[in-house]
């Protein structure tokens, strides 16, 4: 019987290592994700990024808790085991070729289609200036003879794909807008569905809906203050309720609150929840530690490129509250920097295992006006896409 091309051309890898033993597998289960090695830090190993569950997956080697999967002749990565199931090696399809590409909108989002034959894996990332999706199909070549795209798509500039490798077709999505407002991926039937957020008609924060998550909760008490008067799990949900309550005063109607009480709420369960609201932005509030009780200020996360703007305004004005600046963190590892849906910000207040920075924590005073450079903070990010 004769092999499928992806298996063929992949299984070079692994004669070319001596090793011809490998199994079919598929995603399965809660956000799926890739990851590079197998290296990790406190937050979990980096990852290539989510994935649809139902891809095929050529397990071609087993550590303690991961898969290595090959992705293509040159690429592979790695995956909880988890989040594997087995299936049969001859369900992948004898050929596999992309093929036409359709893109359009609809009254809310704009859309590429790409019509492939099988569901294999792929990767995606941010690109600026210009703003652009990048995505990696891997095992695939290249037989799209044709781009349709339909005027009814608003933010889509351009599309067009490259053979980078004899088996990776890279897509480029190029957007009208410098500012990246999210985009998803997943399988529906046939086609791989790009799914891309359009940026708001007004971009005022009265119309828009903002999503603030209360960092940690419930069993997750997080960081505890020198002085162990309240645990970051509590004081992150006073500050998210300060800044809801601010919002709400200045006429923001539309606001997404992760948890409003102490529960316990699991990460992916929260950006399960967040897909689903579809927040035009996410702030995600938490306080700082370290072994190390000198160090203090406060910091900005981000993971995307595409989204680093916001995480500049929140960091800039939050250093007007006479602040150390501990800086601005870009490509981190944390949960709800994930998601490439919405623009999203994780901001760490401050230190709750430096004296001076958890003496001005627990100040209500400072919890206000926390608040308020948060807001500013916002307004200076939506005024500069105006010009």
């Amino acid at each position: 019987m004769m092999l499928c091309f992806f298996l063929t051309a992949l299984n070079l890898y692994a004669q070319k290592n001596n090793n011809n033993n490998f199994w079919i597998g598929k995603s399965a289960g809660k956000l799926p994700a890739l990851l590079y090695g197998l290296g990790e830090d406190r937050l979990g190993g980096t990852k290539l990024g989510y994935i649809d569950t139902n891809i095929f997956l050529k397990v071609i080697d087993s550590t303690k808790d991961l898969y290595q999967v090959q992705l293509s002749k040159y690429h592979s990565a790695y995956i909880e085991k988890g989040y594997v199931k087995h299936d049969s090696m001859y369900a992948i399809k004898p050929n596999h070729l992309t093929s036409s590409f359709l893109i359009k909108g609809d009254s809310l989002f704009d859309y590429v289609n790409i019509h492939l034959d099988e569901h294999l894996p792929y990767k995606s990332w941010m690109e600026i200036e210009p703003s652009k999706i990048m995505i990696d199909l891997y095992g695939f070549q290249a037989n799209s003879n044709w781009i349709t795209q339909l005027q009814t798509a608003k933010e889509i500039k351009n599309v067009y794909y490259n053979q980078v490798e004899d088996d990776v077709v890279r897509v480029s999505i190029e957007l009208k807008h410098a500012q990246h407002w999210g985009y998803s991926i997943a399988y529906k039937g046939n086609n791989l569905v790009v799914r891309i957020k359009r940026q708001p008609a007004l971009l005022d924060l009265k119309k828009m809906v903002i999503a603030i998550d209360a960092g940690h909760g419930g069993s997750n008490s997080g960081a505890t203050g020198v002085k162990r008067m309240a645990s970051e799990k509590d004081l992150t949900l006073l500050y998210a309720k300060a800044l809801e309550k601010n919002l709400r005063k200045m006429g923001v109607k539309k606001i997404i609150m992760t948890r409003s009480t102490d529960t316990s709420f699991d990460m992916k369960d929260r950006i399960l929840f967040l897909q689903e609201k579809n927040p035009d932005f996410l702030i995600s509030l938490h306080f700082n530690s370290s072994a190390n009780e000198t160090v203090r200020g406060v910091s900005t996360f981000y993971r995307y490129i595409g989204y680093r703007p916001l995480t500049q305004s929140l960091l800039k004005r939050m250093l007007e509250l006479k602040l150390e600046e501990f800086g601005n963190v870009g490509n981190f590892n944390f949960a709800l920097n994930a998601p490439t849906d919405f623009p999203n910000a994780l901001l760490e207040i401050a230190f709750l295992s430096n004296p001076d920075d958890e003496k001005k924590i627990m100040d209500t005073k400072f919890r206000q006006d926390v608040s308020r450079k948060i807001i500013l903070a916002f307004q200076d990010w939506l005024k500069q896409l105006h010009n």
